[in-house]
């Protein structure tokens, strides 16, 4: 087993999702997204792209200490056969990964990070720990509702529309910053500060 770095430290970012132009900006993708947020937030030339792990990983530094991005290209049933071959090679373990994955049972709008347990019956969390052999790496939880109407499948591949893309478009900004506070304070303080409701604007009264 590695040992993990710097106690509980991230040193592995994995959003997950399914490559292919069909499938951006799906719900199932909302992991994708993140990390594509995440590295428009870096100054230009701060990670530099690969192909490793049958996934596109981005290699740079975060505060001085080594700090990867990847985007696993297997689909997502299949992450684990992503994930678990970069973390050997990189030696980074469970404990030092966050995984950020879409999550039916949040409501839309709710983001919830924690810092190990089950998948959840997510097939991407399952091959992780299936392939780790080992469930103590953090994930972040996006919300994305529960379908109504549509079958499953058809309702993780596709997108949102009207009010409800706009609410997306805030949880993902929302997620990102609680990975960006992972980054500068750790979980635990990430945890109290994302893992509540967000708080409603308060409406000004009009004269």
């Amino acid at each position: 087993m590695i040992s993990s770095r710097d106690g509980n430290a991230i040193a592995l970012i994995v959003g997950l999702g399914n490559p292919g132009s069909e499938y951006a900006g799906s719900r199932h993708n909302c992991g994708f997204t993140v990390v594509e947020n995440l590295l428009a937030g870096f100054p230009a030339g701060r990670f530099e792209e690969s192909s490793a792990a049958q996934s596109r990983v981005f290699s740079g530094k975060f505060r001085g200490k080594p700090l990867t991005l990847q985007m696993p290209m297997t689909y997502m049933n299949l992450s684990g056969k992503a994930v678990a071959p970069l973390c050997r090679k990189l030696e980074i373990a469970p404990e030092n990964v966050l995984v950020i994955v879409d999550d039916m049972d949040l409501p839309l709008g709710r983001i919830r990070l924690r810092k190990n347990g089950e998948s959840g019956g997510h097939n991407g969390l399952k091959s992780i720990i299936e392939e780790l052999g080992s469930d103590h790496f953090n994930r972040l939880r996006i919300g994305i509702g529960h379908p109504q109407k549509k079958g499953v499948v058809d309702f993780v591949l596709t997108g949102f529309e009207g009010e409800e893309k706009a609410l997306f478009d805030e949880v993902i900004q929302r997620a990102t910053k609680a990975v960006q506070c992972v980054l500068k304070a750790g979980m635990a303080t990430a945890m109290n500060e994302f893992n509540a409701a967000p708080t409603p604007p308060v409406e000004e009264n009009q004269p």
